[in-house]
């Protein structure tokens, strides 16, 4: 069957959302569309052997970097993007993806890793975190969230099956769209991200460094426990504020390579997780290096962390909540085993992924071919 990939964006380097797509074409060999694609950031990775077509957002200035800018015409280039001539059409959407148009011989399976945040769950975090919530910036705001939202849905059934990325998004799949899911966990790489049994005393949190990540949070946090060393991976809009608040016990390191990433999580006491994710691949791939996580108590990670066997919660995003969390990992830290931690990972592992992934889509797409 000939198929198409349809992705909300390629500039960034290889990240969660990445990897997802990249073993989603391993399996399916697909023909890319995306709203717009950096080729230089594409270069040297599996996304270089395949056809990939951008919509006209890509001939607009700046578009690579500032593509947030144009968000007001994302529906309209998704719809642009001519997918007509595929058998089976995959989308990959955590934006406007699934918004692409499809006629009633194609099939359409949506993967959806959520519906769009900053117009539905997130709206008002959104709003204040941009303080967007006065004045005439704030008023077409939250007009244009109007119409986003208005616009989702109405595109909702141009799909005809959706897999959630968790059981988070998929109660957020039925509250906003109505429909059921196939919930199928993204692949984290667990060969990759291998068991290391020596730890050394420091505790790391890796983002990108915007503001509902909180890794301010947790650099505020352990400006009050000094005695406490904290690494921070990753870049963004935050940085500057979080290095002015950051103690001389926390290193921000900003973007390093995945073979850094990987060394650092390995190596650390616990990893950081405070953000309410849809389900967050970096608290796996932590796992599956033998280091327990110290999560937030929301969303994805109530599927991926086990309590008191492979991290500890903590129940509010404060920094006194996260503080009690440490102090209660400290002292039942040789509780943890870190040969079970990374035992439990493995069920997150590619080759899983893949396999319900190929299983679904085909039987879904004989079903559809037979209804024909």
């Amino acid at each position: 069957m000939k198929t198409a990939l349809v992705i909300d964006w390629m500039v960034s380097a290889i990240g969660g959302a990445e990897k997802l797509n990249q073993s989603i074409c391993e399996i399916f060999k697909p023909d890319i569309f995306t709203l717009v694609k950096d080729e230089k950031m594409l270069q040297g990775t599996a996304f270089s052997n395949y056809k990939i077509t951008s919509s006209f957002i890509q001939k607009l200035p700046f578009s690579k970097k500032k593509y947030r800018n144009y968000l007001p015409l994302f529906p309209l280039a998704v719809e642009q993007l001519d997918a007509s001539s595929y058998d089976l059409v995959l989308s990959s959407s955590h934006s406007v993806a699934k918004g692409i148009m499809t006629h009633p011989d194609q099939l359409h399976i949506c993967y959806c890793n959520t519906p769009i945040r900053y117009a539905w769950d997130l709206y008002h975090q959104y709003l204040s975190d941009s303080k967007l919530q006065k004045g005439i910036k704030g008023k077409l705001a939250k007009l244009f969230l109007h119409y986003i939202r208005l616009w989702d849905v109405s595109s909702v059934n141009r799909v005809d099956e959706f897999i959630a990325n968790s059981k988070c998004i998929a109660r957020r799949i039925k509250k906003a769209y109505g429909r059921s899911s196939k919930v199928i966990y993204p692949p984290v790489d667990t060969k990759y991200f291998g068991f290391h049994s020596k730890k050394e005393n420091y505790y790391v949190a890796a983002s990108r460094l915007v503001p509902y990540k909180k890794i301010d949070l947790i650099v505020e946090a352990f400006s009050r426990r000094q005695d406490l060393k904290l690494i921070v991976i990753g870049d963004g809009p935050q940085r500057k504020l979080i290095e002015k608040t950051a103690t001389k016990n926390v290193e921000i390191l900003g973007s390093v390579s995945d073979f850094e990433v990987r060394n650092h999580l390995q190596r650390a006491k616990a990893f950081i997780f405070a953000s309410y994710e849809d389900f967050g691949i970096l608290p796996v791939e932590s796992q599956s290096c033998g280091t327990p996580v110290i999560a937030y108590r929301k969303g994805g990670a109530l599927e991926t962390v086990v309590d008191q066997k492979t991290g500890i919660f903590f129940d509010e995003q404060t920094p006194e909540s996260l503080l009690n969390a440490i102090k209660e990992f400290e002292r039942k830290y040789d509780d943890f085993n870190l040969e079970k931690i990374r035992d439990h990972a493995e069920k997150f592992d590619i080759d899983y992924f893949k396999k319900e992934m190929e299983q679904f889509v085909c039987e879904k797409y004989f079903e559809f071919q037979r209804a024909q």
